[in-house]
């Protein structure tokens, strides 16, 4: 079922119309990356346009801040039976007439990610990076920056992060709480699932 699932994903095409009319004027390519006996779940935005092309998830520069602010080796965050990536959009949403990102379709989580989440049984910590993705695992309706501060409420199954875009080193400089308080959280938990797993518990 997993392996269907992961096909349809990939030979999806519903936003074929809407990135034809975008700036970049792209065909879809979903990304696609989880298994079933994932133990940790990141829920990203989108690919970008490097991603789009390479088909890896976070093969970027915000990939090497997540992997660093996680605590984790390329080899370990690759691994798909440890770790799921479920984007709210498989795809890359393309650029506006501007060069700027466009939001990740709504269309795409709501026709996937029950599906998905429906094959991830074993999941134990659940990383939610950026506005996008919070809002739509947690309907939240404050601000990253509100939504991030808050991460003692979420307890040791949920984690929320900031999109680690380069764009976002002005927050992290004007918010070094979450470097010095969150950071070391994170990494805790993400070692223990991944040592648990490790150990086959």
């Amino acid at each position: 079922m997993q392996a269907d699932l992961k096909s349809e994903i990939r030979a999806c095409r519903l936003c074929a119309q809407r990135f034809a009319q975008t700036a970049t004027r792209h065909s879809p390519n979903p990304v696609v990356w989880f298994d079933p006996s994932a133990r940790i779940l990141i829920a990203g935005q989108a690919p970008g346009a490097r991603v789009h092309a390479s088909g890896r998830p976070f093969s970027d520069p915000s990939g090497d801040r997540l992997r660093a602010w996680l605590g984790l080796s390329e080899a370990a965050f690759y691994d798909q039976q440890r770790i799921a990536i479920v984007p709210m959009a498989f795809c890359f949403p393309g650029y506006d007439d501007a060069g700027s990102d466009l939001p990740p379709p709504r269309i795409c989580a709501a026709q996937w990610h029950g599906r998905v989440a429906d094959v991830l049984p074993n999941v134990e910590l659940k990383i939610l990076v950026g506005g996008y993705a919070q809002r739509w695992h947690l309907g939240a309706k404050t601000g990253v920056t509100e939504t991030v501060a808050n991460w003692r409420a979420f307890g040791n199954g949920l984690v929320t992060l900031p999109h680690p875009s380069w764009r976002n080193t002005g927050w992290l400089k004007k918010n070094p709480w979450f470097e010095q308080e969150v950071l070391p959280f994170v990494r805790q938990r993400v070692a223990e699932v991944m040592d648990s797993d490790t150990d086959g518990t």
